[in-house]
C-alpha cells in the first residue's frame, strides 16, 4: 500500500503539467480506495442520551448523516437502538431507567479508541470536579481524552485541565424529564483532534404531542 502510494506520487511529480499530475494522483486515489477503502479516516459522530423510549424523524435524520452514533444511556426501549442501528454503527451504554433487556444488550461503560482518541462513555459519570463516586478514582488514575456522560438532562461541554480531557453531556433527546429543550451533539474526530462541535436543538418539549 505504501509503495503504491509513493510510486504514484513520485510519478505525478515527474509530469510536466499540473493537469497531468492531478490526473495521475486522482487515478492513484481511486486505485487505493478500491483496494483498501477510503483513505480519509475522519469520523462524524452523533451523540445523544436520555431518549426514554422516544425516537422521531428528526433524530433519525441526523443519525443518517453521521458515521457513528453514540448513546449515553437511559435508552428506554430497544426499539430506539434498533432504529439507530439500522442507519449507522451504534455504541451505547445502559442507564438507570433501563430494564434487564437493555442491560443484556449494552454495558455500563464503553471504553474504546476512535481514530486516535481514547473515549469513555457511561451514563452516570458527573463532570469535571464533580465526577460520580463510581468512576472518580479510575478517571483520575487513567483519564480518557473524551469523557461522555448523560443522566442530568443538562447539555454540558467542559475541559478538565487537571486531567487533560474533554467532557461532553449531550442533554436529553427524549421527552421525559425536567429539561425544556431537547438536544444532541455532533462533532468530528480525525486523528487526535475533536472539532466542528455543534449543538442540535430538537425543539421544546412543550411543542411535542404526547
Amino acid at each position: 500500500m505504501i509503495l503504491l502510494r509513493d510510486f504514484c506520487k513520485d510519478t505525478a511529480k515527474r509530469e510536466e503539467t499540473g493537469n497531468r499530475s492531478q490526473q495521475i494522483f486522482d487515478l492513484a486515489s481511486r486505485i487505493l480506495n478500491s483496494l483498501f477503502g477510503p483513505q480519509n479516516l475522519m469520523k462524524r459522530i452523533l451523540l445523544l442520551s436520555d431518549t426514554h423510549s422516544h425516537i422521531d424523524d428528526r433524530i433519525l435524520h441526523y443519525a443518517g448523516e453521521a458515521d457513528e452514533i453514540w448513546h449515553a444511556g437511559d435508552i428506554g426501549n430497544l426499539i430506539v437502538t434498533e432504529k439507530l442501528k439500522a442507519l449507522k454503527p451504534l455504541k451505547a451504554v445502559f442507564g438507570n431507567i433501563d430494564d434487564h433487556e437493555i442491560r443484556k444488550e449494552f454495558p455500563l461503560n464503553q471504553r474504546f479508541i476512535c481514530e486516535e482518541v481514547d473515549v469513555w462513555i457511561t451514563h452516570i459519570g458527573g463532570y469535571p470536579n464533580q465526577y460520580s463516586p463510581a468512576i472518580k478514582d479510575e478517571i483520575r488514575e487513567n483519564p480518557p481524552k473524551l469523557f461522555i456522560a448523560g443522566h442530568s438532562h443538562i447539555l454540558k461541554v467542559m475541559n478538565d485541565k487537571k486531567l487533560g480531557l474533554l467532557h461532553m453531556n449531550p442533554g436529553a433527546a427524549g421527552k421525559s424529564g425536567f429539561h425544556k429543550k431537547r438536544t444532541m451533539l455532533r462533532f468530528k474526530i480525525e486523528g487526535k483532534n475533536i472539532f466542528d462541535l455543534e449543538v442540535i436543538e430538537l425543539g421544546d418539549k412543550s411543542e411535542m404531542k404526547i
